[in-house]
């Protein structure tokens, strides 16, 4: 079986995550290491002082939560080789970690080609020729997001599908629209609550959650029209009171402390 509310509990803490890891580790652990001053931790974004650095600071800063997120993703297939084959719910999270952090870096590179803003704008900001770079992000985030990532993503996921008909449809669109909804509806939220208005919802919460991992409300769909390629009955997420706890917990921190966000130093 296939538990919902189980589903998007563990969608809530892959995507919380996700952030998370491109927020804070990323962004902020780059911060770091280009000699920055951390101001702001946030939901939606990091804030860092660059001031009297070399330009390439910054552009490491830019770069640093997708690289941070493209490790996490190493880790979280790692995991799938290594779990056991049975253990559904751990499975489920694992997959969607990668989804996440796979989707969103190569979302950032499209948008950022797309429309010249984001955090990969930032890394070849002054390069020339513009255009050129621009259309590179392009080509190479459409690729790897249109075209490398949905069939792997989705291999890896096979075990949950079944077979064949609309059952395979419908454990399809739990597994992968239940948590885009749930997952950008809480990047949404937490969103509201930042200190620095709704522009930055709309290019940041909603850029990244709705847009970033747009893939998982449309491709799943097409590819369970295919057969399956498992004939042993599918792997269950059954109901877990230990997911359902964490993923309130999840809720409660990312929306009402990260959403208005933490004060890591004064702006001098």
């Amino acid at each position: 079986m296939l538990d919902r509310w189980t589903v998007a509990a563990i969608a809530v803490a892959a995507y919380a995550i996700g952030n998370v890891v491109h927020e804070g580790l990323g962004h902020g652990g780059a911060c770091v290491l280009v000699g920055g001053r951390p101001l702001e931790l946030n939901a939606i974004f990091f804030e860092c002082s660059v001031d009297g650095l070399p330009p390439a600071a910054g552009r490491w800063l830019a770069a640093g939560g997708s690289i941070a997120n493209l490790i996490v993703a190493a880790l979280a297939w790692v995991a799938l080789r290594v779990l056991p084959p049975d253990w559904g719910r751990a499975r489920d999270f694992a997959w969607l970690l990668l989804a996440v952090d796979l989707l969103q870096p190569f979302g950032y590179l499209l948008f950022s080609g797309l429309g010249g803003v984001g955090d990969w704008a930032v890394v070849v900001e002054g390069m020339r020729p513009a255009l050129a770079w621009r259309l590179g992000m392009v080509v190479l985030g459409a690729v790897l997001y249109f075209v490398v990532t949905p069939p792997r993503l989705m291999r890896e996921l096979e075990p949950f599908l079944g077979a064949s008909g609309e059952e395979r449809l419908t454990r399809t669109r739990t597994l992968t629209l239940l948590p885009y909804l749930a997952g950008g509806t809480l990047f949404f939220v937490a969103g509201l609550l930042n200190p620095h208005g709704m522009q930055l919802v709309l290019i940041s919460a909603l850029a990244a959650s709705f847009g970033g991992t747009s893939l998982l409300a449309w491709y799943p769909g097409l590819w369970a029209r295919r057969p399956g390629t498992s004939t042993d009955a599918p792997l269950g997420v059954p109901r877990s009171i230990g997911w359902l706890l964490a993923g309130l917990i999840v809720v409660g921190v990312f929306v009402g402390v990260l959403g208005p966000g933490i004060h890591l130093s004064g702006r001098g």
